[in-house]
């Protein structure tokens, strides 16, 4: 099994991702394929093209850019870029940038794809009343600019 070759063949998947081509992403899943983000944990194939149904639901014009290909002897990587607009309210463009980990079966079939991205600085922070108190938390994380260039 050649972990960068599946890797990169998953990448292509997203890189052209539309809703009349789900079943080309669902042909590489396997029946138990675990997908996990900030908001959701999920099992199974059915449960994983939801995810991107609803994506094509909620937003207008969602494209993925891949923005860089790695892999190690377990796992692949894809660092990527995700831009578009809500259609609901609160209505507002999108543009992410995360990394999707990557683990297949001895058959190829994706087991995992698990996304890493900030969904605090890239989302909730844009979002009205929520945003108020995210951008209050983040303030508390972070280091105060006066202690930041201390020497030690």
């Amino acid at each position: 099994m050649d972990i960068h070759a599946l890797t990169q063949r998953y990448a292509d998947l997203f890189t052209a991702l539309a809703p009349e081509n789900l079943d080309d992403l669902r042909a590489v899943l396997s029946d138990e394929v675990v997908f996990v983000d900030p908001f959701n944990t999920l099992q199974g194939k059915t449960e994983f093209i939801a995810i991107f149904e609803h994506m094509f639901e909620v937003m207008t014009a969602p494209k993925f850019t891949i923005l860089d290909v790695a892999t190690s002897p377990k796992a692949g990587y894809i660092k990527w870029e995700m831009t578009g607009s809500l259609t609901s309210r609160p209505a507002f463009s999108l543009h992410l940038v995360g990394m999707s980990e990557l683990v297949f079966d001895k058959d190829g079939q994706l087991i995992l794809h698990h996304d890493h991205w900030d969904s605090a600085h890239q989302l909730l922070r844009h979002i009205p009343v929520a945003g108020f108190f995210v951008q209050k938390l983040l303030r508390l994380f972070a280091l105060p600019k006066n202690k930041s260039n201390r020497a030690e």
